[in-house]
């Protein structure tokens, strides 16, 4: 009785840091996102063109920036 006891602890607290790391994670992404979407749109056109990025990319690019 008491390892299964000990083993539902164990269980709820992995779980709960799992759960933690995943929303820092996720918030960490969202920020990189953000951050990205922001530079980017400073940027003239001109030197967007000078990266090889279209205006209408830079969502695209923020995510797959956000991803890595």
């Amino acid at each position: 009785m008491e390892v299964s006891a000990e083993l539902g602890r164990w269980h709820t607290q992995t779980l709960g840091k799992g759960i933690e790391m995943n929303i820092a994670r996720s918030f960490n992404n969202w920020r990189k996102y953000r951050q990205t979407v922001t530079e980017l749109g400073r940027m003239t056109t001109r030197e967007l063109h000078d990266l090889g990025i279209d205006r209408s990319d830079i969502h695209r690019v923020a995510r797959e920036a956000a991803a890595r």
